[in-house]
């Protein structure tokens, strides 16, 4: 371990007696105790907080593992959650989005106002032959109408597939293959560092190779002009004038499809996962009011996208069951310039702000300066999203940004269990690079191979022990995969396997460590990628950083790295030795990289994970593989 994670176990911070006092949670260990003792009660008194078109029969269905059914008999829709029950309160009247483009336009929405839009955009795509079960694909930029798309789905009883608007014409085609869909709603563009995205260019190369599309909605964005084939292609703002702003809300089945969602595998071939309508909504609303302690006048800012899981379950359909106030925001947080996200968040007097580590270290690149120019005082929490925060990013965050008053929610979860289940409550002492402990109804643990829970400060495997409402119910057509990756491990057990190396401390605090794939050995020693980066990040040069195993004649594997530096330092010969030695101190001699290479970006997905297999093919001349999940 590395003295700047050995420093990270003993330092704790705690949050303020204020912030404490006015949580949601105001306890942990009896609640945790009793919810994963008995999860059916537990969740199912929980389920009474969201609207049942008819209660469920039965809370869990376990039956044919691992295959779980949650509220079985129970009929529900999200959108009549996330809408429908608050028309005639107060929340009618409340903003449910501010809107800011990239170029500085914005739009606000109240709930009121959204219903209508929902409700237009539904008949909208009801009119075009879709029907309840069908798949509706989205690629669109970070625009009010991508949510109305969504939600107008939902509404219908329709799932949507919304793809991420940085991918290329071929993954847009996979995907729309893989789903089958006959229809597609996307824009003319969108803005992204000052340039126009032209989506629909890349959209029309998809649509004549996919015969399953029959019409393409599309919203004009950013005008620039743009080809439209007559019969299959409609303008949204035409074809929405004479619709109707009046529709019900379809009665679904609780076990009914919501969405699919791709993500990346260790293969690179992408696997949609699917979520549905009733264990989603009450998990993703639970965690979020839970963990990040939503009040009614918050102001809420989860900076990501709309298309992967965290824009899906915190932007979309949590905070909007919650009935709260969320930004939206199109472009790039950096631009024009590198306070741009800190003037929003002064100006929009943001209570809760949810971002990547990836995007703190990106800020910490421009310095401290940026953020200072700027009143944070509105914030009083702030979150972390997509992997493990390594430390030096976690206090510089909480410093710079929090100063030192607003506690960090450090979430650890994934596409496939639909929200967060690692993570600290507002109450919880907070140690800087942990996700602390499990949420509850999380039996969470870190096992060995032979499936023995492991000693403190021993390197295991990340498992779940039950099942949960928000987890993803199988992979779209492939339910034989589905069990293969995440539950034939320790399929006697009947746990879910994560995926992820992990070790507990002597206070139960979990620490993710890599990807099970990204566990390099050197000469017979495992060492996580994260620690090794971590050590990297500790160089005062280092912004960020990612570590790849390649073949070595006598260690068997040598470690070789690749860092981006702070905006102001040089590159040189000397000091890549200096970082070598660096981390030779930080870690000793058996995790000194054999080389450290300078770069300006790193291959990520679209939620902020490092590709390593990206590096080590390039490396090694290899085919890395589909790229399609790339974001850059």
């Amino acid at each position: 371990m590395s003295e700047e994670l050995k420093e990270a176990v003993v330092k704790t911070y705690e949050p303020s007696e204020e912030v404490k006092k006015n949580a949601n949670v105001q306890e942990y260990d009896e609640t945790y105790k009793r919810s994963i003792t008995d999860p059916v009660a537990y969740w199912g008194e929980l389920a009474n907080n969201l609207n049942w078109y008819q209660k469920w029969d039965k809370v869990l269905d376990d039956s044919n593992p691992p295959f779980f059914k949650w509220f079985t008999g129970g009929k529900i829709n999200i959108v009549h959650n996330a809408i429908d029950r608050h028309m005639g309160t107060p929340i009618e009247k409340k903003f449910a989005f501010l809107w800011e483009g990239e170029p500085g336009d914005r739009r606000t929405l109240t709930y009121g106002q959204l219903n209508t839009e929902v409700s237009k955009m539904a008949n909208l795509i009801k009119s075009m032959g879709i029907v309840k079960g069908d798949i509706v694909t989205i690629y669109m930029p970070q625009i009010p109408e991508l949510v109305f798309a969504m939600l107008a789905c939902a509404k219908i009883g329709a799932a949507h597939s919304v793809v991420y608007a940085g991918f290329s014409s071929t993954a847009l085609r996979n995907r729309i293959d893989d789903a089958k869909s006959k229809l597609l709603i996307t824009a003319d563009g969108g803005w992204r560092r000052g340039n126009i995205i032209d989506l629909k260019k890349i959209v029309n190369v998809t649509l004549d190779q996919t015969p399953t599309i029959e019409n393409c909605i599309t919203v004009k964005r950013t005008k620039h002009g743009t080809e439209m084939k007559k019969g299959r292609d409609h303008w949204y703002h035409e074809a929405i004038a004479n619709i109707s702003d009046e529709c019900p809300t379809e009665v679904t089945d609780a076990e009914d499809m919501l969405f699919i969602l791709y993500t990346s595998g260790t293969t690179g071939k992408p696997k949609g996962v699917k979520h549905t309508h009733g264990g989603y909504a009450l998990y993703t609303s639970t965690v979020q009011k839970m963990v990040f302690d939503i009040k009614d006048d918050d102001i809420w800012w989860c900076l990501a996208d709309p298309g992967w899981i965290t824009g899906h379950s915190f932007i979309v359909y949590a905070p909007l069951i919650n009935g709260t106030t969320t930004i939206l925001y199109e472009g790039a947080p950096v631009y024009p310039d590198p306070d741009r996200i800190w003037e929003m968040v002064s100006r929009y007097k943001v209570t809760v702000f949810y971002t990547s580590p990836t995007a703190v270290r990106g800020f910490m690149r421009f310095g401290d300066d940026w953020v200072n120019k700027h009143d944070l005082g509105s914030l009083r929490l702030l979150g972390s999203v997509g992997e493990p925060i390594n430390p030096s990013a976690w206090e510089w965050y909480y410093k710079v940004v929090g100063k030192e008053k607003s506690p960090i929610m450090d979430t650890w979860w994934q596409t496939e269990t639909g929200g967060f289940m690692i993570s600290p409550y507002p109450i919880t002492t907070l140690k800087p690079g942990s996700a602390t402990r499990p949420l509850f109804g999380i039996d969470a643990d870190v096992v060995n191979d032979n499936g023995e829970s492991t000693k403190v400060g021993e390197e295991g495997l990340l498992v779940i022990k039950q099942p949960w409402p928000g987890m993803a119910r199988t992979i779209l057509g492939d339910d034989e995969r589905y069990k293969s990756v995440y539950w034939s491990r320790f399929e006697p057990q009947g746990w879910y396997l994560a995926g992820d190396s992990a070790r507990k401390d002597k206070d139960g605090y979990i620490w993710i460590i890599a990807r099970i794939d990204d566990v390099i050995k050197v000469s017979g020693y495992r060492l996580g990628t994260a620690e090794i980066e971590s050590a990297l990040v500790s160089h005062a040069s280092v912004v960020e950083s990612a570590v790849v195993a390649l073949p070595h004649e006598l260690k068997g594997h040598a470690i070789h790295s690749y860092v981006i530096l702070s905006e102001e330092v040089e590159k040189s010969d000397e000091l890549a030795s200096e970082i070598k030695t660096h981390v030779r101190t930080e870690m000793g001699p058996i995790a000194m990289p054999e080389t450290v290479t300078f770069v300006d970006s790193l291959p990520k997905t679209r939620s902020g994970k490092i590709m390593r297999r990206v590096l080590k093919a390039q490396a090694m001349g290899e085919d890395p593989g589909d790229l399609s999940t790339i974001e850059d």
